[in-house]
């Protein structure tokens, strides 16, 4: 018999071993300032491609007025309690009526937390009988979503339709047993890789396989489609998507998420969602604040404009210059690069001190061993200055990387 608490120490994950040397700098890196594209680290200026602030809402002037006038009348702790025992309120569910109208489905429930709230969601729809097919790459939410899912799931190869069918062909046998249904899960925008679900292709799949889809858009909620309503309104699927989900904390650069769909699902979840049910309802200056936001990203096409003319820029300015980004067709930019953990770090630290740019690093387990992930997020707040000053920054790291120059045992020290 072992001590809980020893067992911890001794098994840290792959990321919490390097903790005495990471905090604060690779991991738990501080931010300071006023949200946007130049922010202070550790004292000092750098030009910042890790927020998911797409339209550059975060310190938008009228965001800023409407979330302190809101505090400023409501305070943080209006309304009190479970929404279904007396955190309910009017505005709320004017705010669910706007977002029905958006995104183009019949009814809409909001979410405390995009995280709790998906996985609540796919608790709550799911019984021992029903069979789940999902994309490899879906966000960790999904996964533990599906971690409480007793019955079987099945994975199929990222954004694969031929593996996705060969599974749903298993899924459909196996259904056939149990009396259970099928839920095929993807998402709109892959926010490590930034390349789209292949939503239309699933959708087509309908015609030969009966099962509901759902689509965790948040990525792509106000970045993708004419409208911004999504990479279901970019393909065309809109209509056929049967749950949609997303998140107010990427384009809306806030606190909480929703699940639209069919009123009588929407209010199955409403009744369900253990995660909501048992939990205190969003505070109403969020849900101003929200509401705010989202009028903005509905009135206001030219800040997904912009977004996409500083995509455009920094995408095709990096594979000009022979960078590898991938399959990325979204504002969302990896780069990746070769080299192991050590090296990445000697690289992070030689571009945020000396280049005064700040990105993710993404290295093993998340990525496979030898790949360094740089994930670059544009927003509609950067410049093509910006752009520029990054490019040649990648440039030099890149030429650095290949002469050896960051090769090292260990990942340097810069905790603090």
């Amino acid at each position: 018999m072992t001590d809980l608490f020893e067992k911890l120490q001794l098994n840290s994950n792959l990321m919490g071993q390097h903790a005495d040397r990471a905090y604060g700098y690779y991991m738990f890196p501080r931010l300071e300032g006023e949200i946007g594209a130049h922010m202070k680290f550790r004292e000092k200026n750098v030009l910042v491609w890790s927020l998911n602030n797409y339209l550059g809402l975060a310190n938008h002037p009228e965001v800023r007025q409407t979330d302190a006038e809101a505090t400023a009348k409501y305070g943080l702790a209006y309304p009190m309690g479970a929404r279904m025992m007396s955190g309910n309120s009017f505005i709320l569910e004017e705010f669910e009526r706007q977002l029905s109208d958006f995104i183009g489905k019949e009814d809409t429930v909001v979410v405390n937390y995009g995280y709790q709230g998906i996985m609540s969601a796919i608790d709550s729809i799911l019984d021992r009988k029903d069979v789940v097919v999902y994309d490899s790459e879906c966000h960790a939410c999904i996964i533990d979503g599906l971690r409480m899912h007793i019955g079987k799931r099945f994975r199929f190869e990222h954004n694969d339709i031929a593996s996705c069918e060969d599974r749903l062909r298993k899924a459909t046998r196996l259904a056939e047993e149990t009396g259970g249904a099928i839920l095929v899960i993807t998402e709109g925008v892959f926010g490590m890789l930034g390349d789209q679900g292949k939503l239309k292709e699933i959708v087509a799949l309908k015609e030969k396989y009966h099962f509901r889809l759902l689509v965790d858009d948040a990525h792509g909620f106000g970045t993708m489609g004419k409208t911004g309503a999504g990479v279901g309104e970019e393909q065309g699927v809109q209509d056929a998507i049967d749950l949609y989900f997303s998140t107010f904390a990427k384009s809306m650069a806030s606190i909480g998420g929703f699940v639209s769909g069919p009123k009588k699902v929407i209010d199955f979840l409403r009744y369900n969602m253990r995660s909501q049910i048992f939990a205190k309802t969003l505070p109403m200056s969020l849900v101003i604040g929200n509401m705010k936001r989202l009028e903005l990203l509905r009135k206001h096409p030219e800040l997904k404009d912009k977004l996409w003319e500083i995509t455009y820029a920094l995408q095709s300015g990096l594979r000009d210059r022979g960078f590898n980004i991938g399959t990325t067709n979204t504002p969302v930019t990896p780069v990746f690069m070769q080299g192991g953990v050590p090296e990445a770090g000697n690289l992070i630290v030689d571009l945020r001190e000396n280049f005064g740019i700040f990105c993710s690093m993404v290295v093993y387990p998340v990525v496979p061993k030898g790949v360094i992930l740089l994930r670059l997020i544009p927003t509609a707040v950067h410049t093509i200055a910006d752009v520029n000053r990054t490019i040649s920054a990648f440039e030099a790291i890149k030429d650095k990387l290949i002469a050896g120059e960051y090769a090292t045992r260990e990942l340097a020290d810069m905790a603090g």
